[in-house]
This record gives C-alpha cells, structure tokens and sequence, in this order.
C-alpha cells in the first residue's frame, strides 16, 4: 500500500512578519514626512505675511496669508515666463542630447570586442581628475564655438559628463548579456539596430537614473547663464531669480543712501520672496519626478534573455 506523505509546507525566508512590516512602515513613513516637511515648511513661509513673519517668526501654518512674495516676482512681466520657457526648453533638448551622447560612448566602452575601450576609458575618467579651468572652458566656448548669448551655451558645456558614462558602462555590461547582442548579430542586425531596438528598451532604469540626474542639472544650472547669457531672452529661470534676489539686497543695502526710498525698501517681502523662488524653482521638477518613476517601473518588467 503506498503511503502519501504530506508535503512540508514551503518557507520564504525572505516574508515579513506582520508587527515587523507595521513597524517598517512607520520608519519609512516617518523617513519620508522629514524629507518632505521641509518643503512644506517653505511653502507655507511663502505665503505669511512679511511683517508678520519679522514680528512672530516662522510657523507651519501661516497667521496672516500674503501673496505679496508671488506678487512682487510676478511683477517682472513677461520675463518669469520667457525665463521658465527657456528653462523648459533647455532641459528638454539637453537631456535628451546628454541621453544620446552618454549611452552611445558607454555602450561602446562597454563592448569587449572594441579595440580600443581601454583608452577611450582612460580619457573620460582623466576629465574627471583634471579639466582645464573657468578660462579656458570661458575662451573656447566664445572665441572657438561662439556659443555667446545662444541657447546652445546653456546647453553643450554640461552636455557630456565622464561620471555618468562610467556608471552607464558598467549597467551596460553587467545588465546586458553578450548573448543578446551575437544573438542579434547572427540574425542580422547591426550595431545600431541593436542599440536602438535591443539594448535601450532593456536598460531603461540606467538611462531614467542618468536621465533624471541630467534633468536636475540643466533645470538647475544658472552659472553658464551668468557667463555667457545677456540676451534677457534667453536668461532661464534660475539666472532670473537669482537677479531679483540681488537687485532687491542691492535696494535694501543702500536705502539708508536713498533718502525718500528707506520707506520702499523696508516694505520689500525679503524673506518671503527667498521661499516663493525656492517653491519657483523646485515644484516644476518636483512634480516631473512620477514621469520618470513610470519608466524606473516599465525598465524592470522588459525581459531579456534567460540562459
């Protein structure tokens, strides 16, 4: 007679307990109200009043609202949003010129079968350790590339950066097999076929980690605009911001000198407009983060090969 034994019961080593994931939760929940407290905290300077916040201090929830700190940089006119256009515009166009110069040196470094990734190598991690200076950088892009007042200033000089090609090289060869790429070969494709069809779709999370960090970068670059920028069409929005900021410190330190115009400058929202251009300047791409964190999801459900 056989005899029918009962399974033992399979045990995930890696399952949570219940009271341990609560507790794990209430870390992390906790984690991240600190690190979104404090933006909330701006926020809610931006729209107190300013005499109020001279008398009484900061506080959470504001004791007389204002919108006098919006309203004063907003009083700029049409240049807020020419700035904030040419802010988009740059690190739209940028980050994608960045996406496609880093991927496609990486990939090449990546490839064993490339004479010379050694040297290629060398180079960019020798541009890590030593660059030519502020002059230097200053002279080529207006003497030889003639970048001055082009939107083109804002955008080459931060183009390529040797850390991010190091990073996309090693995600390029630890994530992709070579048998995916002589795979490919073998069914006829070519170099950049394959790149373009069978590489990108399955590194998806190294490009969106890259392509974020390219994003925060031209977002918030403002010191190639203070080089090579004087068109007032083409100042983005950082650039901008940072021009109120000093010409209202400028009023402020030589009101006494001023005479009739102390009274004016006592009333300026200091303090408040400081906030309002933090929330400006960081609640556009604050609020592009999801788009980004759709494609880290969509990059680790695409396939690869199994061997």
């Amino acid at each position: 007679m056989e005899v029918f034994k009962r399974k033992p019961k399979e045990v995930d080593n890696n399952a949570i307990t219940p009271f341990w994931n609560v507790v794990l939760n209430i870390v992390i929940g906790v984690f991240a109200f600190t690190c979104v407290f404090p933006f909330l905290f701006v926020i809610a300077i931006s729209f107190t009043d300013e005499k109020v916040l001279a008398l009484n201090g900061f506080s959470l929830i504001p004791e007389k609202f204002s919108m006098a700190a919006y309203q004063f940089i907003f009083n700029t006119g049409d240049q807020l949003f020419r700035s904030f256009g040419v802010t988009l515009l740059v690190t739209v166009l940028g980050t994608l010129i960045s996406l496609f110069l880093i991927t496609t040196y990486a990939y090449v470094l990546s490839r064993r079968s490339f004479r010379y990734r050694n040297f290629f190598s060398f180079f960019a991690f020798f541009t890590m350790l030593f660059s030519g200076g502020m002059v230097p950088n200053y002279i080529v892009a207006t003497q030889f590339l003639h970048l001055y007042n082009t939107i083109w200033a804002l955008i080459l000089p931060i183009a390529m950066n040797a850390f991010f090609i190091l990073v996309m090289r090693t995600f390029f060869q630890t994530s992709v097999p070579d048998a995916l790429i002589e795979a490919a070969k073998i069914d006829g494709s070519g170099e950049f076929r394959t790149f373009l069809q069978i590489v990108l779709p399955i590194s998806l999370p190294g490009i969106a980690t890259i392509g974020l960090f390219c994003t925060l970068g031209y977002w918030n670059d403002w010191f190639n605009a203070l080089l090579y920028i004087d068109d007032a069409s083409l100042v983005p929005l950082q650039a901008m911001l940072m021009r109120i900021q000093n010409n209202m410190e400028f009023v402020i330190q030589n009101s006494m000198q001023m005479g009739s115009s102390f009274e004016i400058a006592a009333t300026l929202p200091t303090e408040t407009v400081r906030m309002a251009m933090v929330v400006l300047a960081t609640l556009p791409i604050a609020l592009a983060y999801p788009f980004f964190q759709k494609y880290f999801v969509k990059g680790l459900t695409v396939g690869s090969l199994k061997e």
